[in-house]
């Protein structure tokens, strides 16, 4: 690897102990908090993870800028580097898979060469994409989906099951190449418009705008929050001892109040469920195997329309402010562009950047919640079987397992103790959570921090960033504008959306589209993770609420019961009332 001014650098510390492969500490690792916040399972780094498919996505696009995106466990958490173009990988066994290393490059030219590909290709992705996606892709996933979903797992043998295991890592891998495919097009059509932007508004940040051009309203995400707004509506519109049901304090509460009416009994029949075989494909954090989806929970089901009764929900209401904030913004793009040539091509790769937005949410349905929601069933399925012959005493016990690990034990070929070995894996879990995992490890040079996906996760804003000014302040990325105050409400688990009231302002570590059903009774959010791009920050300026993203520490700082103030436009969250700190001598 040539030689180039490194920025920073971190090898590991007592506090954040780092073993290193050869060659791995000159690459750039960055935490994938905005996936994988949490300690990752063995089985989701041994089949399910999304860099598993890189290099089909760098292969097939001829990029200049990486050839491959690899994965390294560290402390429990997923970091992830770039490989840069044109340098070889040296593959040797090791814990997950395969180990990559880095070694001289292959071709010093092959960056230069290469690109005019990438160049010459992707405009195609971008202008056809949506032709191929309605027609042909998501066709075929649907198809892919139909089989699993109708799989009768229970009468299956464990052979069955194994074979199935098979199909459904197959499905998985052939998923996420369609989202390569799918996010390259996205790719091109998102850069031709920031060009397009900078030519006619001047250089500048354009991030805000940006993002606003970035909504949509039909899209699979927005079909999910219709069907819970219109379970609502029923509740609100029949009363009766379903309406009462509602009125408990918890989901559980509600469940099992429904649970004890015939009222009640049909109306999880015929809405409950029937949301949960469309919708239920997904889970807390879609990026892990070990969370139990709403397929087979319906609780946070429950607690998402329990929440748009509280609140009285407007769903169309909600639609058309998008909507109307969508035409805002592209009329304050075109604001003052003359007409001409530059106005036009402007015109153009807005109208194709716009119909690319639906692809975001709806790619995250297919492929990032419902092939793993898939593939975890399936492997939930064969758990079932194993405590049924006194293997395993628990099915999500799989997730301790490791890939190979488990096909051992399910042929019987595995000698060591089975039970021992998974409360060991759980036990390193859990002792994880008590980590508090740094942003970014390794070596960061120039070219290695240019590397474009990192945007998504603030860099290299974060790299950059200076030591708050105060304790009392947070500084983040401007995801949302707008300014409030409010109660803070820390939330780290599904456990905890319940405790959740109207008004609080939000701080997590990250947000995935099951958390949507929180947007519409919260004022603010604040993360810990994600960039401009992320899922918060888009979901956000959906629902017009100011967030902060990407603070790295958010939820360390930030205690429930603190007010605070978030400003969306600057990126600054102000902690103005610590509830820790006794006010004029009350105990808050």
């Amino acid at each position: 690897m040539s030689e180039e001014r490194v920025r920073a650098a971190f090898h590991g510390d007592d506090e954040f102990p780092i073993e290193w492969d050869e060659g791995q500490e000159q690459l750039f690792w960055v935490h994938d908090d905005l996936h994988i916040p949490n300690p990752v399972s063995p089985m989701y780094a041994d089949i399910g993870g999304w860099w598993l498919n890189c290099d089909y996505m760098f292969r097939r696009f001829g990029t200049p800028f990486a050839s491959d995106w690899i994965a390294k466990i560290i402390n429990g958490y997923v970091y992830t580097a770039a490989i840069p173009a044109g340098v070889g990988l040296h593959a040797e066994a090791s814990e997950y898979g395969a180990r990559y290393t880095p070694r001289v490059p292959l071709d010093p030219e092959y960056s230069s060469q290469i690109g005019a590909y990438l160049g010459w290709t992707l405009p195609y992705y971008a202008e056809n994409f949506l032709t191929w996606w309605r027609g042909r892709l998501r066709p075929e996933m649907e198809r892919n989906f139909e089989r699993f979903d109708n799989y009768d797992t229970e009468a299956a043998t464990l052979l069955d099951l194994a074979i199935l295991l098979e199909d459904a890592i197959d499905m998985h891998d052939r998923h996420w190449q369609i989202h390569w495919v799918l996010n390259f097009a996205q790719f091109s059509a998102t850069m031709a418009l920031n060009d397009a932007i900078a030519k006619v508004k001047g250089e500048g940040d354009h991030s805000i705008l940006m993002g606003r051009l970035q909504s949509s309203t039909q899209n699979r995400n927005w079909d999910s929050v219709e069907e819970l707004w219109k379970i609502k509506e029923k509740i609100k519109t029949d009363g009766g001892e379903v309406a009462k049901a509602f009125e408990k304090a918890t989901a559980s509460d509600v469940l099992h109040a429904l649970e004890t009416t015939e009222a009640g009994r049909a109306f999880i029949a015929e809405k409950i469920e029937s949301y949960q075989r469309v919708f239920g494909y997904k889970s807390m954090w879609a990026h892990e195997f070990a969370f139990k989806t709403w397929r087979e929970n319906p609780a946070p089901i429950v607690e998402a329309v329990r929440g748009y009764l509280e609140v009285d929900y407007d769903f169309p209401s909600e639609l058309q402010s998008v909507s109307d904030d969508l035409e805002a913004a592209k009329a304050e793009l075109l604001e003052g562009v003359s007409q001409g040539a530059d106005r036009d091509e402007l015109v153009r790769v807005l109208e194709l950047s716009l119909k690319m937005n639906p692809l975001t949410p709806d790619h995250h349905f297919y492929i990032d919640q419902g092939t793993n929601a898939r593939v975890r069933l399936v492997l939930i399925a064969i758990g079932q079987k194993l405590v049924q012959t006194r293997i395993l005493s628990d099915p999500e016990d799989v997730m301790y397992l490791k890939y190979n690990e488990l096909r051992s034990v399910m042929a019987g070929g595995y000698v060591g103790d089975v039970p021992q070995l998974i409360s060991e894996r759980r036990d390193e879990r859990e002792t994880a959570y008590g980590v508090r995992p740094r942003d970014w490890v390794g070596t960061a040079t120039e070219s290695a921090v240019a590397f474009p996906y990192w945007r998504l996760w603030g860099f290299p804003e974060k790299l950059d960033r200076k030591p708050p000014e105060a304790d009392s302040v947070i500084e983040g990325l401007a995801a949302s504008a707008g300014v409030v105050e409010g109660m803070a409400r820390v939330v780290l688990s599904p456990d905890e959306f319940d405790q959740v009231t109207k008004g609080e302002v939000v701080v997590c570590r990250m947000t995935s589209p099951a958390w949507v059903v929180l947007f519409t009774r919260i004022s603010g959010l604040v993360t810990d993770a994600g960039g401009v791009a992320s899922h918060p920050a888009v979901v956000s300026r959906e629902f017009g609420i100011p967030a902060v993203v990407g603070t790295s520490d958010a939820t360390r700082r930030i205690k429930t019961g603190d007010r605070v103030r978030v400003n969306g436009a600057t990126g600054r969250v102000d902690i103005l009332v610590d509830a820790r700190v006794p006010l004029a001598g009350i105990e808050l």
